[in-house]
């Protein structure tokens, strides 16, 4: 993708080529012509976030009504994972209609949606993906979510965390936990010394979500955290709280 496009115009009739480019290799039967045309003509006028949502709305029109075929093609074409905490929206920005068609039409496929948003995690992000099942199925989402911040793959430990955010910037509100966020805080538990700058930014970041939200629920974890001479969590406690008097 050239450089002189903005983050806007890659996710138009050029990611419509690309996309179809690696889909006919595994799905013949995609009509990619078709396809680019559809994606050139509806993209007119629209913001970088409603284009990934035509695209991916565009692919469950293209490609099988049956989702776990579709999903199959999908996660075919995913290519190598992402070795580093960077390149989420640059390598690999073509991924992100994926994780949209997985928000929009997995929801009634619970594992074989979840496995998806892990597999993309591990090169984009699926911490959009992932919070309509958080919505739907929260204690199933969260014993995955668990193993998840236990892996030794830092970008599903930080997924562990920002898909749990309650104000998670270009996300809708997720407010299952406002009111309880205990289960929300004991994933936190196991992210708190993590090495990985990528992962403890989204701790702190989390944390600073709920000061918003829920201050008096997280003010305890958060004086507790403070006594731990980690030097990670303490680093995590400082940019958290950075903006407040706690």
């Amino acid at each position: 993708m050239g450089t002189n496009y903005s983050i806007t115009e890659k996710f138009g009739a050029n990611l419509a080529e690309l996309l179809s480019e690696k889909i006919n290799r595994v799905y013949p039967d995609f009509n990619s012509k078709n396809f680019i045309k559809d994606t050139e003509n509806k993209v007119i006028g629209q913001t970088y976030a409603q284009r990934i949502i035509t695209i991916a709305d565009l692919l469950k029109n293209y490609l099988s009504a049956d989702y776990k075929e579709a999903l199959r093609v999908l996660f075919s074409i995913l290519g190598e994972e992402n070795p580093n905490q960077t390149g989420m929206f640059t390598h690999y920005y073509w991924i992100l209609p994926i994780g949209k068609f997985v928000e929009r039409y997995g929801i009634n496929h619970f594992t074989l949606s979840m496995n998806a948003i892990e597999e993309i995690t591990k090169r984009n992000t699926g911490e959009y993906a992932v919070r309509p099942f958080i919505r739907k199925y929260p204690e199933k989402s969260l014993e995955i979510i668990e193993k998840w911040a236990k892996s030794p793959n830092f970008h599903l430990r930080r997924l562990a965390s920002e898909g749990l955010r309650p104000k998670l910037p270009w996300a809708s509100k997720l407010d299952t936990f406002v009111e309880n966020p205990a289960p929300v805080f004991q994933i936190l538990e196991l992210l708190k010394d993590d090495e990985i700058m990528f992962v403890k930014k989204s701790v702190a970041n989390h944390l600073t979500d709920w000061l918003k939200v829920n201050k008096e629920a997280v003010l305890p974890l958060i004086h507790r955290w403070k006594t731990f001479e980690n030097p990670h969590t303490q680093w995590i406690i400082k940019r958290a709280t950075r903006k407040f008097d706690v």
